[in-house]
């Protein structure tokens, strides 16, 4: 499994943004896809994931309503829109993966990493 995170970049308060996790994955295997963010000095925190055959999504209490998940299965590529970004949501942002089916929020439950994507709002 591999993947590709991109998107990131220097916005505005209050602006939106669309991250974009590419990933090549196995075939006839389901995998649940997280998103990830990392600020300067702080713990890997979760922000949502999405199981990839059916579409079903949870998120983080902290980011629900204001970041969306989606996925392209014909892109296989999985989304995370921000919306209303605020300077604390600066942070490397990252996706990941795991063949497991469940609700996981914690980064070891994850054994596929991408590379991280710069995000960074200024005021």
């Amino acid at each position: 499994v591999q993947l590709q995170a991109s998107g990131g970049g220097l916005v505005q308060t209050a602006n939106s943004l669309r991250l974009s996790c590419a990933a090549s994955m196995r075939a006839y295997t389901d995998y649940t896809l997280g998103w990830f963010r990392q600020a300067s000095g702080e713990e890997r925190e979760f922000l949502g994931a999405i199981k990839w055959g059916s579409g079903t999504k949870y998120y983080a209490d902290s980011v629900e309503g204001r970041f969306t998940i989606s996925r392209d299965r014909a892109e296989s590529t999985v989304y995370l829109q921000l919306n209303s970004l605020k300077p604390e949501d600066t942070a490397v942002y990252y996706c990941a993966a795991t063949e497991k089916l469940g609700r996981f929020t914690r980064q070891n439950d994850y054994d596929y990493w991408g590379q991280g994507t710069q995000v960074t709002v200024s005021s």
